[in-house]
């Protein structure tokens, strides 16, 4: 073999070194532990620091969601509203399937057994569509205490559900 030609058994033996390229090689799907490592992981990062890294805010103008975010999925105005707020719609999570399983986690996880029984879990394609749709801010609370009078009627959730947390008193 010419002296100049040496390289070349290399080189097609390993094209994706020389041109930089990593083999292609399908990625092993996440576990279901992996997935949930990843969806607490965002959630603490994302929602944590207001709502509180359990799910309990300290008492202030933000909703609590241990125990109590589930009946959101009661109806489809409320189980929209959950992807359509201004910090979910707008997450730096701009894959809408990781979206969809931090807040599969907050519904399912933290909300425990306030979530329906047999509720469908988030998609990818159900976060695309709605957050498309995101809520003005200024419209928030109005809405909130609207879709949660519904979900009182409709889905028998505690009354306690339109204050922000439990114990909640006017004065506050």
């Amino acid at each position: 073999m010419k002296s100049g030609l040496r390289w070349l058994p290399l080189l097609l033996s390993t094209p994706w070194l020389c041109f930089g390229f990593v083999a292609a090689s399908a990625q092993p799907a996440m576990t279901e532990a992996e997935t949930l490592r990843l969806a607490k992981s965002d959630y603490v990062e994302h929602c944590g620091g207001c709502h509180g890294i359990q799910g309990k805010s300290a008492p202030a103008l933000i909703p609590e969601l241990r125990d109590r975010i589930g009946y959101f999925l009661c109806t489809p105005e409320a189980r929209a509203y959950l992807i359509r707020l201004p910090n979910v719609a707008h997450s730096r999570l701009s894959d809408n399937a990781q979206l969809a399983e931090m807040l599969n986690f907050t519904v399912f996880g933290l909300g425990g057994a306030s979530a329906p029984a047999g509720a469908p879990r988030f998609t990818a394609g159900e976060v695309e569509r709605e957050r498309k749709r995101v809520l003005a801010a200024g419209s928030l609370k109005k809405m909130r205490a609207s879709l949660v009078d519904g979900i009182i009627r409709k889905c028998n959730a505690p009354a306690s559900l339109r204050d922000l947390y439990p114990g909640q008193t006017k004065a506050q």
